[in-house]
């Protein structure tokens, strides 16, 4: 078994979304990436919908340094105080828990909590956890930073990602079907995901 990935902190938390900052910088997981939280009384899933890099002091720019260095990588060698100077962070919309091994694909009863490290999920709990679509209406239903569409598309490709090549047709076609039926008075909306997922 892989060992699972800590990717980052829980910095603010809401019944469906929380905010988690990066240790290392730009060290973010990808847009519709499956992330979990969560301690002894359970874990929540979460798929990754913004993700950002900035100052760490509020209403603070970044300033442009490179313009006599060649690289990107100069201008952190020659700034090394830029790396406690600028954060990485990702905003996660909640799919999901689970509580006393059942995996629920609806809102946990509580929010994340403050601090809690937040992983990357093992492709063995990608796979579980996209056996089942309902995480999709929970998607559907929200008004996010992203398009919705983008997102979906996006979770579904990373979700794809850890199937073998047959088993990835199948799951796919599987989420079309799914979609149709979720998106059937929206036809450009579905037609514009379906599009994205085969790349």
């Amino acid at each position: 078994m892989s060992e699972t990935q800590r990717v980052g902190e829980v910095i603010e938390s809401s019944t469906t979304d929380f905010i988690a900052q990066c240790y290392e910088l730009y060290e973010l997981p990808p847009l519709g990436s499956l992330v979990k939280t969560g301690d002894s009384d359970g874990e929540l899933y979460g798929i990754v919908y913004n993700a950002t890099t900035s100052g760490v002091e509020p209403g603070r720019r970044p300033i442009a340094r490179g313009k006599d260095e060649a690289s990107e990588t100069a201008i952190y060698q020659s700034n090394p105080q830029l790396l406690k100077l600028l954060r990485s962070e990702f905003e996660v919309a909640v799919v999901g828990h689970r509580r006393e091994g059942k995996l629920c694909q609806y809102l946990p009863p509580k929010p994340a909590r403050i601090h809690g490290f937040v992983y990357q999920c093992l492709p063995e709990e990608v796979r579980e956890f996209s056996q089942s679509f309902d995480f999709l209406t929970i998607l559907i239903d929200r008004q996010l930073s992203v398009p919705t569409g983008e997102l979906i598309a996006a979770s579904l490709r990373q979700m794809g990602k850890v199937r073998s090549d047959d088993d990835r047709g199948h799951f796919l076609v599987t989420a079309g079907k799914e979609l149709a039926i979720l998106l059937s008075h929206d036809f450009n909306q579905l037609k514009a995901i379906l599009e994205r997922i085969k790349r």
